[in-house]
């Protein structure tokens, strides 16, 4: 069943150089669609700057867009009343990308975890302190944890206390902005390693934000891969890493780090040539056609739709001709 649908979701920013210049068009997010079914992983990936956490906040409706719909089980967020938007919260949760920001210093593990059960009256104050000790059980975490700030922990740690905020409420659906980035290799394991028992055990559906496509590959069931605010390839993580389509995904999966044990297939492509072109001047035609090693007559003039090829969606002139 759907649990989260965009619908042409776009971001624009206005830009202004000097106080007296006129306004340029920052294109965070330019009309993307995807969805996410219930107990499943749908990862966006791509650069830096490509408009992956300006999504995430549309999703949870940190910001408003300037145009398109989110639906979650069917209702466009943005049209939500107050009551509709409280259970919104509930249902729908967050786990920030640097976990040292994004815990209260001043505020005890305690009164972290039991805010939300307050809010949502989930549990009262007799028992609230069973129940916050339950939630913390989930993640690894022990009673003596309790009356500790967030300076006395590891990252790894951190992480966990932010994690098991978000599963108090016992949401639906976990928005992941890039969890892992702020921590070492051998944490980011452990903490990839929860998240997936986690969706085993509570059957948690995850929009997981990352630039690291061997977790991707572990963790998510679908990706999205965008570049310049567009979704330019979308497929099932499988046939997505086992043939990718467009010459972005291609190059993408080449940069990643990996092991190769015997058997495995090597992605061979042109290394990736110049910078990524700014947001707000965005070149015509296909937007990756300056840097694209594959580019031919069309791309610099006729800007590809993302349209189904060979059971995936892909937005190239190489698989989708004009």
């Amino acid at each position: 069943m759907e649990l989260l649908r965009a619908e042409s979701l776009k971001k624009f920013f206005e830009v202004r150089k000097t106080f007296r210049s006129g306004g340029h068009v920052l294109k965070a997010v330019d009309g993307i669609d995807f969805a996410l079914r219930e107990d499943s992983v749908l990862a966006l990936v791509g650069e830096s700057g490509c408009g992956k956490s300006t999504v995430a906040r549309l999703v949870l409706r940190l910001m408003e867009p300037t145009s398109g719909a989110v639906l979650f089980k069917g209702k466009n967020i943005f049209s939500m009343d107050r009551a509709e938007i409280k259970a919104f919260r509930k249902s729908v949760q967050i786990i920030f990308q640097d976990p040292f920001a994004s815990l209260n210093p001043r505020r005890t593990v305690y009164d972290t975890i039991s805010e939300p059960l307050l809010i949502h009256r989930l549990a009262g104050r007799p028992g609230m302190k069973d129940a916050v000790v339950g939630v913390l059980e989930k993640v690894g975490l022990g009673a003596e944890t309790l009356n500790r700030y967030p300076h006395e922990f590891s990252g790894g740690q951190r992480q966990r206390i932010c994690i098991a905020r978000a599963l108090a409420v016992s949401p639906e659906l976990i928005v992941a902005d890039e969890p892992l980035s702020a921590l070492d290799v051998s944490i980011q394991a452990q903490i990839i390693n929860l998240l997936t028992d986690l969706k085993k055990q509570t059957k948690i559906s995850f929009l997981f934000i990352s630039h690291d496509l061997r977790v991707v590959q572990y963790f998510s069931d679908a990706v999205g891969v965008m570049y310049l605010g567009k979704i330019v390839e979308y497929a099932g993580t499988d046939g997505l890493f086992e043939k990718p389509f467009h010459p972005y995904t291609e190059v993408l999966l080449a940069s990643a780090p990996k092991i190769r044990p015997d058997g495995w297939k090597k992605i061979r492509s042109a290394p990736l040539q110049g910078e990524v072109p700014s947001p707000i001047n965005i070149p015509p035609g296909c937007p990756f056609h300056p840097r694209c090693p594959r580019r031919f007559e069309p791309c610099d003039r006729i800007v590809p739709e993302l349209k189904e090829s060979h059971g995936r969606l892909v937005s190239c002139h190489l698989w989708n001709p004009y």
